[in-house]
């Protein structure tokens, strides 16, 4: 009993030290240290701090940082080495911190010494990696895009309901204030893309990664457009077939478990679009993807492609990565140019790029707050490590996009007719200003969820 008293005190003596090594006199903002024996680090660690990192045995440190990677931080917090306790974004704050102080190989290899000096527990490693992806076949072909896509999205439709929107929209709201509701933001989302697309009844509309649905069903019964969506995920594709039945629009809207790359036809709609999709394609098929674009969409249509993008600030993040591993496999992000340049290969005039940086931030706050919340609902439908997968990746996100890491670029494409012509307005007013161009009938279906 002593010689393990002895150890346990040997290993706080050596995280005070770790500590003290990686944050040094850089004060804490938001956040506080709580050791596995109850004690605070800094110890004059406030009470009105925002958020506690709890250190869960005297191992955390070690199995936290030792591997040098985002991945191995990821995993201890999936097998529970350590906790978050209120904000989980201010977490990010230590490791921002950390990144900096053990800049040179000195100070790397004293804290190394250091860590390994704590005890190594033994960690049910696989039962956490039991959901990490395994794909087959090579990067990017259908077969295994498909693979990738049903990892994430197959999930269970009733998780993700428990912290998105009625609609289930997975992608950035648009806020007009940071005030607004996450109903609210989606919705205006929804009425933005409309009006840049310049939806009208009789259209006809083909959505790329149409994901729950929630675009191609507000449009075709609040803009009365006839509305195609192709998905990947077979959850979401039987979802969106049982909310079409539910609203009675099955002659207005069409659901298909198909590959952009297997969609037929040539010159077939007035208006494409495709949100949080182009992160699936990866760099080597973006010229295949806007080839396929502007081969289905008529002369003088228009086509608007959302998707997170690097952005103008690097990303530090070494080796292995977390969300590669645990929640996007085969996930490619690109800066702006990268997008652009194919586009403008495959025949497309740019019109416009707007970045909403600052809106997905505030989305995913939402999403990570929802969640939260729902904590015990959602072991009903998912693991605990998933649970935590899900707050660690959307929480990170968060504080990427507010770095400037990383960026959502929405661009509005032209297909010019042959004598110039795209339809888009002399001004952007125009977007922001129409009304909705409401089907016969008025009804907004999307607000009837069920």
């Amino acid at each position: 009993m002593a010689s393990t008293s002895k150890s346990v005190a040997l290993a706080r003596e050596f995280t005070v030290r770790i500590l003290n090594e990686l944050v040094g006199s850089v004060p804490l903002r938001r956040l506080r240290i709580r050791l596995w024996d109850g004690s605070y680090w800094p110890d004059n660690a406030a009470e009105s701090f925002v958020t506690t990192l709890v250190l869960n045995h005297p191992g955390s440190l070690r199995a936290m940082l030792l591997g040098n990677s985002e991945l191995a931080l990821g995993e201890a917090y999936l097998q529970n080495d350590f906790d978050v306790l209120g904000d989980m974004e201010a977490a990010f704050e230590l490791g921002d911190i950390i990144r900096t102080q053990t800049e040179g190989w000195s100070k790397k290899l004293k804290v190394a010494h250091l860590l390994r000096q704590l005890p190594s527990l033994p960690a049910d490693v696989e039962a956490v990696r039991e959901r990490r992806a395994a794909l087959d076949h090579e990067q990017h072909s259908p077969s295994r895009d498909q693979a990738a896509i049903q990892f994430h999205y197959d999930l269970s439709n009733d998780f993700y309901a428990l912290w998105l929107d009625s609609r289930k929209i997975y992608s950035c709201a648009y806020f007009q204030n940071p005030a607004d509701d996450l109903e609210s933001a989606q919705l205006h989302k929804l009425d933005t893309i409309a009006r840049k697309l310049d939806l009208r009844p009789g259209q006809r509309l083909l959505d790329i990664g149409c994901g729950w649905g929630g675009l191609i069903l507000h449009a075709a019964s609040r803009y009365g457009v006839q509305a195609k969506g192709v998905t990947l995920s077979e959850r979401q594709a039987e979802y969106v077939q049982k909310r079409v039945c539910e609203l009675g629009l099955q002659d207005r809207v069409e659901v298909l478990l198909q590959d952009y790359r297997a969609i037929e036809g040539r010159e077939e709609y007035d208006a494409v679009v495709s949100v949080g999709m182009v992160e699936h394609v990866g760099r080597k098929n973006l010229p295949l993807y806007f080839g396929a674009v502007h081969r289905l969409l008529k002369p003088g249509g228009v086509f608007l492609n959302h998707g997170i993008g690097t952005g103008a600030v690097p990303d530090l993040n070494q080796g292995a990565s977390f969300i590669d591993e645990y929640v996007f496999p085969d996930g490619d992000l690109f800066p702006l140019p990268e997008m652009l340049t194919p586009a403008e290969a495959a025949g497309f005039e740019i019109r416009d790029v707007e970045n909403l940086r600052e809106h997905y931030a505030l989305t995913l706050r939402h999403w990570v707050s929802r969640l939260e919340t729902q904590h015990d609902e959602a072991l009903k439908f998912v693991s605990e490590p998933v649970y935590r997968t899900w707050r660690l990746y959307m929480a990170g996100s968060v504080h990427k996009f507010n770095l400037g890491c990383l960026a959502v670029y929405q661009m509005l494409l032209a297909k010019l007719d042959r004598g110039g012509a795209a339809k888009v307005p002399l001004s952007r007013a125009a977007w922001y200003t129409r009304k909705e161009g409401a089907a016969n009938d008025g009804a907004d279906a999307s607000e009837h969820p069920g």
